[in-house]
């Protein structure tokens, strides 16, 4: 399944890519219900499906089974135009020009993001791969939409692109086996970890340099693991307006999905709806002579096999006063 958050009429939900629509995944519940004579059949279809990604991802196994149930449902409806009509009048399909996509998980537990977990990348900073995995983290108001731009900031013109492979967490815990990590997943989505470099550069703390408000375009789509079942076995690629600047296998990660998982939850509980973005491979922009950072105009286009592409295109800061 491909998951989403999107945001329609002024609420925001919880949905499912089906063909050229999308589902509503709680109202179609409570359609299925309201149909069999469910005497609560709201009640039952929130307990079931709630509207939201990490409530959803909570509920475990069977959230993911009732979510393919009533995808398979609706597909079934979809073969009626007057019934496809009905269901689009009562909010329960959806065409992708009618909504916003947000992130997929719009506000994640956790932010776990990997630094140099790629050789070449740790190299062309100046470093040598890492023995252990090196994490940093992010915070929720640092994601951005697909599809929605990046606002450069007005204090640096050192924007650099990061395309990554990111997983989420389904099942959570503690000293998770690296065995059975990939059971913890419940898929897979790309992030783009756009890093103010001067910003991050100033302390031996990243933080900051990765932190500036929506600077982590996420999405277009939460793909469920069963769809992925090799997450060391994905093509990534990075465009900046057309000109092909990472590609990699992220089979050659230094520390492999599983690893990752396995190492950080010694330290941390895994929840439900945490995220674990991986790291960037070479061909970033402050490696190149001259360096090339993100300017008003550009397009950024990741794209992982699978999994789809994100594009964020870049623009200024337009706000009175901006420089």
């Amino acid at each position: 399944m491909r998951l989403l958050t999107f945001a329609a009429r002024g609420q925001t939900r919880l949905g499912v890519e089906a063909g050229e629509w999308i589902i509503d995944l709680n109202r179609a519940a409570r359609a299925h219900f309201v149909a069999r004579g469910a005497s609560r059949a709201g009640a039952q279809a929130w307990a079931l499906l709630p509207p939201a990604m990490t409530p959803f991802l909570a509920g475990g196994s069977d959230a993911m089974a009732a979510a393919r149930d009533v995808a398979a449902r609706m597909q079934e409806a979809l073969r009626d135009p007057r019934e496809t009509a009905r269901l689009q009048r009562d909010g329960v399909l959806w065409a992708p020009s009618e909504i916003d996509r947000l992130p997929p998980v719009p506000a994640p537990p956790k932010i776990l993001c990997v630094g140099r977990n790629y050789a070449e990348h740790a190299r062309e900073g100046g470093s040598e791969p890492p023995e252990l995995p090196i994490f940093f983290g992010r915070f929720p108001h640092s994601l951005l939409a697909p599809g929605a731009p990046f606002i450069l900031p007005r204090v640096s013109p050192q924007v650099d692109f990061e395309g990554e492979l990111a997983a989420v967490i389904g099942s959570g815990g503690r000293d998770i086996p690296e065995s059975r990590a990939l059971d913890h997943v419940a898929g897979y989505t790309i992030f783009n970890d756009i890093s103010v470099r001067d910003y991050q550069r100033r302390t031996t703390q990243w933080m900051i340099g990765k932190n500036f408000d929506r600077s982590g375009p996420l999405g277009p789509a939460l793909v469920t693991r069963d769809e992925v079942p090799d997450p060391q076995a994905l093509t990534l690629t990075v465009d900046v307006s057309g000109e092909r600047m990472q590609e990699a296998r992220t089979g050659t990660m230094i520390f492999s999905v599983a690893h990752l998982i396995a190492y950080i939850s010694q330290a941390l509980t895994l929840e439900p709806g945490d995220l674990v973005a991986t790291g960037t491979p070479s061909g970033v922009g402050f490696a190149r002579k001259p360096p090339r950072w993100l300017r008003d105009g550009d397009t950024v286009r990741v794209s992982i096999t699978r999994l789809g592409v994100l594009e964020t295109p870049i623009l200024p800061d337009r706000r009175k006063g901006a420089r």
